[in-house]
């Protein structure tokens, strides 16, 4: 059969190959569907879990019905495979089901290993070696497409000795369980920066906080926001072109929905005579304003870490003035309050927006400059926390990606 890229130290034996039928015992699911789940009873597996919060190996089940009489129950260790979807790779994964009595629902393959084969290695195999592509190939269908036990037992399976299985398996469970906690260490502090913004700015009809450092305690003052900027602009109506290397365009699909970061997976430059537009590059702390379509409201503060960049035309800047935080000003469009401004302002008879009159009308609560900063400065390190952990969890998957790809034959 051959060998896979990389392996761990002292295996050096090629693996062998054979049909998954010689293998295995295959078995079905009974019916049970979306409609039977309750808030409490029986764990159960549904096929549509393993697109939706798909996992190598299922540990946890929050899914419950009430079991009917001829159900089938799992022994721990089963592996599952969806016989039905809406496309050949959704149905060419696997996982493994850890613990036994979970009901296992129809449209589920059901692959029961023998002594030779590591459950998780098989269903890494069948998610991401050679066995996945056989798969989709074998899957049959056009809307919705089906794969059964009958085609899974022709799949040529490739596996080296049980016990270089075993480590394979550990590694990328340790993996996965990296990527866990920095997901969840992420969704932590992201509900932390959520409480934050509700009890660090007034609520409605207030003019103080909850939550305030120590030695400040004067009211907060009313401002609009075309008080407290210098200036509105409009961005360039220009082209975007291939990327020069140094001169970056900032268009509204460009900033992230959920960080309001500079995407830069796919960066351009704006199609422009650099020497007469330099009013369209933005400088440390300027704000913009997505002012159409979908997008209307979206913030984004411009950092001088994000390099050289210009902002495109569906774009509204607002330069704050040096006595106010332009930080605090930003996470202040991050609050409930003004997403509701937003939601009223930008109705209209046809796409929705906000134009840079309207923006400048916005009027919220402002405290003093260095109770500002403070508050700013407090927001962003929760920002720089939530991306840390993203960009590692990201990095994690980048390396499974990689692993998976070199530690299977992938032909």
């Amino acid at each position: 059969m051959g060998k896979p890229k990389i392996r761990f130290k002292g295996y050096e034996k090629e693996w062998e190959q054979r049909k998954l039928g010689e293998l295995v015992k295959f078995s079905k699911g009974t019916g049970y569907s979306k409609g039977d789940l309750k808030e409490s009873g029986t764990p159960i597996i549904l096929y549509g879990r393993l697109y939706t919060k798909y996992e190598i190996v299922i540990k946890d089940v929050d899914t419950f019905v009430d079991a009917k009489i001829g159900s089938v129950y799992s022994c721990g260790g089963e592996v599952i495979v969806p016989a039905s979807g809406e496309t050949a790779e959704d149905i060419s994964v696997a996982s493994v089901v850890e613990k036994s009595g979970i009901l296992l629902g129809g449209d589920l393959n059901i692959i029961t290993p023998s002594s030779e084969l590591d459950s998780t290695f098989l269903a890494l195999s069948i998610s991401n070696g050679k066995p996945h592509n056989d798969m989709a190939k074998m899957a049959q269908g056009k809307s919705i497409v089906h794969l059964h036990n009958s085609d899974l037992e022709k799949i040529e399976l490739a596996y080296p000795s049980y016990e270089e299985q075993v480590q394979i398996s550990t590694y990328f469970g340790y993996l996965d369980h990296l990527i866990t906690l920095h997901q969840r260490k992420c969704e932590e502090i992201k509900i932390l920066k959520k409480y934050m913004l509700q009890k660090m700015f007034p609520r409605k009809g207030k003019n103080k906080p909850e939550i305030r450092f120590q030695g400040f305690t004067d009211a907060w003052e009313q401002r609009k926001l075309g008080e407290i900027a210098q200036s509105f602009e409009y961005g360039l109506n220009a082209a975007a072109k291939e990327y020069d290397g140094t001169n970056k365009y900032l268009r509204i699909t460009d900033i992230d929905d959920a960080s309001r970061k500079f995407n830069t997976d796919n960066l351009t430059s704006p199609d422009i005579e650099f020497s007469t537009a330099e009013n369209f590059r933005l400088f440390d702390g300027d704000i913009l304003f997505a002012r159409t379509g979908a997008s209307v409201g979206k913030s984004f503060i411009y950092r001088d870490s994000d390099g050289i960049v210009y902002f495109a035309g569906f774009l509204i800047r607002a330069r704050i003035k040096m006595e106010y935080d332009a930080e605090f000003v930003f996470q202040n469009t991050l609050c409930e309050s003004y997403g509701k401004y937003i939601q009223i302002t930008s109705q209209r008879s046809g796409q929705p927006g906000v134009n840079a009159k309207e923006y400048s009308d916005y009027v919220f609560y402002l405290p003093t400059y260095d109770e500002q900063k403070k508050i700013g400065n407090f927001l962003h390190q929760i920002d720089n926390l939530i991306t840390l952990h993203q960009r590692k969890c990201d990095e994690l998957k980048k390396v499974k990606k990689f692993m998976l790809q070199k530690m299977f034959p992938q032909d």
